[in-house]
């Protein structure tokens, strides 16, 4: 079977989109049917709720009944988290619709997660209703978000500025910490890897009396790593040295009911990450990450129909990095202070938002030391009558820097049955220039403008809580594109002799995106499907690191306090770079674990990753996890 895989996705490329299902999807798939087919499904029958989550909070800034949600979205609970074993948030997004990821070697190292093919620094990504992310490259530091920290993860796709502001132009991206519920519970996990990996988390929650109710988590891993670069890279970049990491983590909730609809609280969030990488022989390439999160917050009912929160928060971003071509220092600041009103119409509600949002960097190239501030202003209204559903929504950004940028989107859902919605929606978005596209020496423009996209979509869905299925096409037409270049789109001085970034690209990203899940007696199933085309439309060629087709499935199996599953994920092949010259080919991966309840309250995990050994870039002359195993124990984890 390796064999067969080998051939099917060799170093010459992929064969058929057919042919790639068939070896990567069908035979796992095959796999677990024999397991059912042993085990008669009169055991235990599967909970319906574990793939049809009751609400979600991101779509709209709000809670509302998943049935009821018009943009398209993906939620990860915390019974799937808690069984990824030693997988991060980065290996857990990339089994995903929508979404393809890349990274330069292992755990630890610079990763990327890309939405619906739009780029790194086009998506949002929040920490508790908390912006995080580096205002330098764009986009969020992933490997520093701990993966031990989580609870539920939403990912929402397509254009949000109108809710979120800029670089919400593929989607956004919500983490949520644990939280716990009333009763005091503590719980602890520790499992060991290959690669040399432990962990080791511990947290514990729940509610002194009725005014006040904690969570408190923290976590260590440690792993040995394997070489981030192969051979092929070249004398003056491979390093035959393990890179390992070692990540310390903690986070924390406190809130306190004051009086009755009053609720004051805070969430904070910390991690250190400390990683090797390779960017030489004869050295030991290191980086240091630091993230943290901490926000205050105030909610309260102040009519039968209105509610309001204000919220206080402040993130960093910092990144310090050791090696061969010298020390560096790059450290992002935010600041941000939100106020947002819902008021309920009958079944409707409107929303009114106020934002204010500080940017400050602080870096060893003291071009970057600026700062910039963002206020901003939005509403929307979301209608639910009947058998039709529908939202509008607006927003002004005025920023110190590039100055006002206004966007909009409106959706509309019919209920042709309780069952069956069909959605078209149209917005707009865009994304703010990166410090580095502004301020760089011999690189950044001052006068460079934010990124703008248009997209629309049409999608149905189906969901009768034992079966959900979707399929949405996009086109996402973005213009205004920020790339390197050269020649009369740089400013004429020596400064800018090899090139700069300039606005000067346009692309079109589009697709069709679908996903299906169901329960046939104790064995779930779910699959999902990307079909997409992201095209350059200045250079006519593929973006670069995109497939034309990804996608993943995974079958579990339940018998009586032991569940048995398997996962598999598989990509058509894609090109390194925007020359569309060297070629990544596409590949199939086939994971496998179980869990089994031991006693009370205590679950014992065992994961086989990769388990066929497949051997694959996701970037260009960086080496990825081989075969792996990780096993566990998790102890209080509902």
């Amino acid at each position: 079977m390796a064999l067969f895989i080998h051939a099917a996705c060799g170093d010459v490329g992929c064969l058929p989109l057919f042919e790639l299902i068939m070896t990567s999807v069908c035979k796992p798939l095959a796999i677990s049917l024999a397991v059912a087919a042993v085990f008669p499904t009169s055991f235990v029958f599967a909970e319906t709720s574990e793939f049809v989550p009751s609400v979600v909070v991101t779509a709209g800034r709000q809670i509302q009944a998943a049935k009821d949600v018009l943009a398209d979205n993906v939620v990860i609970d915390a019974a799937e988290i808690a069984k990824s074993g030693a997988s991060g948030i980065v290996e857990l997004l990339q089994q995903q619709r929508g979404i393809e990821i890349f990274r330069n070697g292992g755990p630890g190292t610079t990763a990327s997660v890309l939405m619906r093919g739009g780029a790194n620094a086009q998506n949002v990504v929040l920490i508790d209703g908390v912006r995080v992310g580096s205002s330098t490259t764009g986009g969020a530091t992933w490997s520093a978000i701990p993966l031990s920290q989580i609870e539920r993860i939403e990912i929402v796709y397509g254009p949000l500025s109108s809710l979120y502001g800029a670089d919400a132009m593929g989607g956004v991206i919500q983490v949520f910490t644990k939280k716990g519920d009333k009763t005091i519970s503590p719980t602890i996990s520790a499992g060991l890897g290959s690669y040399g990996t432990r962990k080791l988390d511990a947290g514990i929650s729940g509610a002194i009396d009725e005014h006040f109710n904690f969570a408190l988590n923290a976590g260590h891993e440690v792993a040995d790593g394997f070489s981030a670069t192969k051979p092929a890279a070249g004398k003056y970049s491979y390093n035959a040295d393990k890179d390992g990491y070692s990540m310390a983590s903690a986070s924390g909730r406190l809130a306190w009911n004051l009086v009755k609809d009053v609720e004051l609280g805070m969430n904070f969030l910390q991690s250190r990450l400390e990683a090797q990488f390779d960017s030489g022989p004869g050295y030991d390439d290191r980086s240091l990450q630091k993230l943290d999160t901490l926000a205050l917050y105030g909610k309260a009912k102040l009519a039968s129909n209105w509610h309001s929160s204000i919220q206080l928060a402040q993130t960093g971003d910092k990144s310090y990095s050791n090696a061969s071509y010298g020390q560096s220092q790059i450290d992002t600041t935010q600041t941000s202070l939100n106020w947002q009103n819902d008021v309920s119409i009958g079944k409707d509600v409107l929303q009114l938002v106020a934002e204010r949002r500080e940017e400050k960097v602080n870096a060893t190239t003291l071009e970057l030391n600026r700062s910039r501030s963002t206020n901003s202003v939005a509403a929307s209204y979301v209608l639910k009558q009947d058998a039709h559903r529908a939202s509008a929504s607006a927003r002004l950004d005025d920023s110190s820097q590039y100055g006002r940028h206004s966007t909009g989107s409106i959706a509309y859902g019919y209920l042709v049955t309780d069952g069956l919605r069909l959605n078209a929606s149209y917005g707009t978005s865009f994304r703010a220039p990166t410090y580095n596209e502004l301020y760089y020496p011999g690189y950044g423009v001052a006068t460079n403008k934010p990124e703008q996209a248009k997209n629309t979509e049409v999608g149905v869905y189906f969901d009768d809580s034992m079966v959900q299925l979707s399929a949405v096409y996009y086109s996402n037409k973005a213009t205004n594109l920020l790339v390197y270049t050269s020649g009369a789109a740089c400013p004429a001085t020596s400064a800018y002799n090899y090139g700069c970034a300039a606005n000067v690209n346009k692309a079109t990203m589009s697709g069709l995106t679908m996903g299906a899940s169901t329960h046939l007696g104790a064995l779930s199933l779910r699959a999902s499907l990307d079909l997409q085309d992201p095209v350059d439309n200045t250079t006519g060629k593929r973006l670069a690191r995109r497939s034309k087709q990804h996608g993943s499935l995974a079958a579990e199996y339940t018998i009586g306090k032991a569940k048995l599953g398997v996962e598999s994920v598989f990509s058509g092949d894609r090109f390194d770079d925007l020359a569309n010259k060297n070629v990544l080919p596409g590949y199939g991966l086939l994971n496998l674990y179980g869990t089994l309840e031991v006693a009370s309250n205590l679950t014992a995990i065992a994961r086989w990753n990769n388990a066929l050994d497949k051997k694959y870039e996701l970037a260009k002359n960086y080496n990825t996890a081989g075969s792996n195993l990780f096993v566990g124990l998790n102890y209080g984890f509902k």
